[in-house]
């Protein structure tokens, strides 16, 4: 289980994921203020691999985003201070974690804001090349 705090509106964090064998599913909600979530399929033979679909998660509409293994995870605040609570099926495993940029051409998320802060960890994630084929579970 973990708890993030955002400060700044705008800000993006993640677009995580853990490889096998530390795949992990995460189940994530926004207990104050709001969030764009989004998760991308990068699972090998997925009739849905590179696609993305996003949600609005916020304390007012209570909802859930249930984010299956191989799948990528990120977020950008819509409201200063905003607040999520992941459960997870895994420990963090530094030697299986990875993650894609946020703003890869190959995927192409539509953020709803100007991006206002991003880490350098996060920025520094490579586009995905034309040989990726996916995480194979």
């Amino acid at each position: 289980m973990n708890h993030s705090l955002t400060h700044q509106k705008g800000a993006i964090r993640g677009m995580h994921f853990q490889r096998p064998p530390m795949a992990e599913i995460k189940m994530v909600r926004c207990i104050c203020g709001s969030v764009f979530d989004v998760i991308i399929d990068l699972r090998k033979g997925s009739p849905s691999f590179l696609k993305w679909h996003g949600e609005i998660l916020s304390s007012e509409n209570m909802k859930m985003m249930y984010i299956p293994e191989g799948f990528a995870h990120r977020f950008q605040t819509l409201q200063p201070n905003s607040e999520l609570l992941y459960l997870h099926t895994e420990f963090y495993s530094p030697e299986h974690e990875d993650g894609v940029c946020y703003n890869d051409p190959k995927i192409g998320i539509k953020w709803p804001l100007e991006v206002t802060e991003i880490s350098d960890k996060d920025k520094s994630y490579p586009f995905l090349t034309q040989d990726f084929g996916g995480i194979q579970l």
